[in-house]
């Protein structure tokens, strides 16, 4: 939160000199401190706040390579003429513990093309399949592991 209120005191200067950069630094301390007091914030709900956006980060990062070969699956589907489509509803359940860890599975699925998820019940989601290849590991998959890294 820090370093936020810093770059934001520099975006919004829009200069960088030494004294405004000592300023910005002073101003975003007692705003930090303000906030700690105030707002129920402390220095290891910043160091977790880190270091889980390093996590989700990588979690992006997967989001965007899994639809990437998703996109290269579902084009194989749609030019290769010896293939039958054969769209699938799968149901199975995720020990994901929140219910906005559960509502990212959810999106996950959701943006990877060929699956949507149809409905998000407690722990029980049924996805639309394309074909079925694309259900296979949908419940062991690696998206299930990063959102347990972020939850805990």
């Amino acid at each position: 939160m820090l370093v936020i209120f810093f770059l934001l005191w520099v975006i919004f200067n829009g200069n960088f000199t030494l004294e405004i950069c000592l300023f910005g630094v002073a101003i975003s301390g007692l705003l930090f401190l303000f906030v700690c007091r105030f707002m129920d914030f402390s220095l290891k709900k910043e160091m977790l706040l880190y270091r889980k956006s390093f996590l989700f980060f990588r979690y992006v990062c997967l989001l965007v390579k899994e639809i990437v070969k998703a996109n290269f699956g579902v084009i194989h589907l749609i030019l290769s003429q010896k293939e039958e489509i054969q769209p699938m509803l799968v149901t199975f359940r995720s020990d994901v513990a929140s219910a906005t860890g559960r509502a990212f599975l959810a999106n996950a699925i959701t943006l990877t093309p060929g699956t949507i998820t149809v409905s998000l019940e407690q722990d029980c989601y049924t996805v639309h399949c394309l074909d079925e290849s694309m259900a296979e590991g949908m419940n062991d998959s690696q998206f299930v592991e990063y959102i347990k890294k972020l939850e805990g």
